[in-house]
């Protein structure tokens, strides 16, 4: 058991993916994490998912990273609105992503992704020609600091003008 909350878990699931440490990224993970990427094949189990990931930390020349746009928490479904980035060389694929995780007893159990084909056939093209052209594939924008905001009380006294 864990004392991190599910949102907590996930984003430190997919911070760990991003900086390339897939070790950090699986211990986040249940071993019959099932693991599905819409109209792709299911991945099941946390040594196959490892292995697309640890794939990436190896190689100089792959590489994942997202940024989140909302993500939102109802007991132990975490859903995210992000921007994925996936980096084959020199070409940057940047495309939408809405994320669905489960998490159990502290481990992500389920992680469905769901994204546009089309969106994602455009981010491909805009990767290739960026690497020609570098001004045209947008750098994600900075990470920021998830700010929690507390809610102003309601006033008690009542005004008067």
């Amino acid at each position: 058991m864990t004392s991190r909350t599910p949102e907590r878990i996930v984003t430190d699931f997919l911070d760990a993916l991003a900086r390339g440490d897939s070790a950090a990224a699986m211990a986040d993970v249940a071993e019959n994490i099932v693991y599905s990427n819409v109209g792709l094949p299911t991945i099941r189990g946390k040594r196959g998912v490892a292995k697309i990931f640890g794939a990436m930390d190896s190689a100089s020349y792959a590489g994942f990273d997202y940024r989140m746009i909302n993500i939102a928490t109802d007991d132990t479904v975490v859903l995210t609105e992000r921007i994925d980035e996936i980096r084959l060389g020199r070409v940057r694929i940047r495309f939408w992503v809405c994320g669905r995780f489960e998490v159990v007893d502290g481990a992500i159990v389920v992680w469905r992704d769901y994204f546009d084909f089309l969106d994602c056939t455009k981010a491909t093209a805009r990767g290739l020609i960026g690497v020609v052209v570098p001004s045209a594939v947008r750098a994600l924008p900075p990470r920021r600091e998830r700010v929690v905001s507390a809610v102003a009380e309601p006033s008690s006294k009542a005004s008067t003008e």
